[in-house]
């Protein structure tokens, strides 16, 4: 009886070994992936103003406030301007992201709503959304600059009125990849992965290379959209005709 009790602390012990051994090569397996997976960051587009350049100058008028607002130039503190519309469900769906870095970052950081249309569906979509404590301009001028023709888009322009880093946008990881990328001082997330497999690390594989290759060199016709995102970027109603007028310039 005692030998068979024995046996069977023996035989327990060993599966128990076992199957930690498992479970540590599996946390080695997802270590790797996690490694070879690159962040996808926010999907840039060769047109507008690029990274780099001064920032178009605007004086707009602050919707609901009623004061002038300077949307570039040098102002000691940085300025995310986020492209939205009332009709746009991915910008809905970015609003609580956009209101927590916000507070996260409010000592180096401005976020700037940005849209143009009829002012009285803006001021019921502040309401609904709770947008009352962030700047809200409408202008058209503003988002033909940047030549928005997809939503939301995101730019952050630098405390001396530079463009640091822009891209549309569909996720969280999106979004803070452009303030990663202003910190960090490239381009886009993209670049800066790009100059790593320059500098021989090791290439990184990510499932959406193909298609956000595929969006570059088309981005005058369309623009990927994530599927995992569950989600289309929505084009702006009268943003749209005008940035693709001017591509085929």
């Amino acid at each position: 009886m005692l030998e068979a009790l024995v046996i069977s602390q023996i035989l327990l012990w060993a599966l128990v070994l076992s199957m930690a051994l498992m479970m540590l090569a599996l946390l080695r397996q997802v270590g790797v992936l996690h490694e070879r997976i690159a962040p996808m960051g926010a999907l840039t587009l060769d047109r507008g103003p690029k990274e780099g350049e001064a920032a178009p100058l605007f004086e707009v008028k602050d919707l609901r406030r009623g004061t002038l607002l300077k949307l570039g130039g040098a102002r000691g503190r940085s300025m995310l301007l986020f492209f939205l519309s009332p009709t746009c469900p991915v910008c809905k769906k970015l609003l609580p992201i956009v209101k927590s870095i916000q507070q996260a970052e409010n000592s180096w950081l401005d976020v700037v709503l940005a849209s143009d249309g009829e002012p009285v569906e803006h001021e019921r979509f502040i309401r609904v959304q709770h947008l009352e404590d962030f700047p809200y301009v409408l202008s058209a001028d503003v988002g033909m600059t940047y030549r928005i023709g997809k939503l939301p888009y995101g730019v952050m322009i630098d405390d001396s009125g530079v463009i640091r880093a822009k891209g549309l946008l569909n996720t969280r990881e999106h979004l803070e990849s452009l303030i990663e990328a202003k910190q960090m001082g490239v381009p886009s997330i993209q670049q800066f992965l790009q100059s790593r497999q320059g500098d021989g690390h090791e290439p990184h594989e990510h499932a959406h290379d193909d298609e956000h290759d595929h969006a570059h060199d088309h981005a005058h016709d369309h623009v990927h959209d994530r599927a995992d995102d569950h989600a289309h970027n929505h084009e702006a109603p009268s943003l749209a005709a005008v940035a693709g007028k001017r591509g085929r310039e």
